[in-house]
């Protein structure tokens, strides 16, 4: 019963690896790391800068995210408030952050309802959204003049393209038994820049990575107290369980 119950909270504390949502493409692993406050502070500047022009983060609270990282009101407006009110005042630090766009004006101009953002990681996975971020490519079938290998077909463009370039993808051909025939096919290979960007692959890499242990960060804010209380937890029920035994044989020993 003990190793059950152990084994079901090492479950509980431990991330699953998300895979890709029908797409079938390899998903890289993101580096979420919910202790490192520096890079966390990293993705908050790239979440306002290139995802809150658009995107909704709608079930968060900028002072919630300054009290999480430790910083104060003007940290925040230097990295995340931009906006005013309908009375043409400053956002209140306790607002939610939640942008002016409607669901009509997005539907006339990108054809689609652009979604909140608080729960895309937790939803989708955080290397899913690690590896779509990267995963644009050129296009010119499409209105945006982009694609993407992780969801394709999507209406977002490229809003990362200065950052890492304008990369195409590269397809070979394989050879794929289909019942008594042989065919070939076309299959992705990799990426390949045909227009450099202002950072390099690794500085893109980190960059991407920041961003989404951000998003990881707002659709549980409580993750890293929930994984260190979990490991308290875990180990308090090793030390109860010695205990227990050493008792249980304190008990005992007369009888037997």
């Amino acid at each position: 019963m003990m190793k059950k119950l152990i084994l079901t909270l090492i479950l509980a504390v431990t991330p699953l690896t998300a895979m890709a949502a029908g797409s079938g493409f390899p998903l890289q692993q993101a580096p979420v790391d919910p202790f490192d406050t520096e890079s966390l502070k990293r993705g908050a500047k790239a979440f306002s800068d290139y995802c809150m022009g658009c995107h909704s983060a709608f079930y968060m609270r900028y002072n919630r995210i300054a009290e999480d990282l430790g910083e104060d009101e003007a940290w925040l407006r230097d990295t995340l408030i931009f906006t005013r009110n309908a009375e043409d005042k400053p956002t209140k630090v306790g607002e939610l952050m939640h942008i002016a766009m409607t669901d009509e004006y997005a539907l006339e101009v990108f054809g689609t309802k652009v979604p909140d953002l608080t729960l895309t990681a937790r939803a989708k996975g955080a290397d899913w959204v690690y590896t779509y971020l990267k995963s644009f490519y050129v296009d010119p079938y499409k209105a945006t003049g982009m694609n993407n290998t992780v969801f394709p077909d999507v209406s977002m463009p490229n809003v990362l393209w200065p950052l890492q370039g304008v990369q195409e993808a590269v397809y070979k051909t394989e050879s794929r038994q289909a019942g008594d025939e042989t065919i070939e096919v076309d299959v992705f290979d990799k990426f390949e820049i045909v227009r450099p960007g202002k950072m390099s692959a690794e500085e893109f890499d980190a960059f991407t990575g920041d961003l989404v242990n951000f998003m990881v960060y707002i659709a549980e804010p409580v993750q890293a107290d929930r994984r260190s209380l979990g490991w308290k937890v875990l180990l308090f029920l090793v030390v109860f369980t010695v205990l227990a035994y050493l008792t249980k044989k304190e008990y005992w020993k007369d009888v037997h």
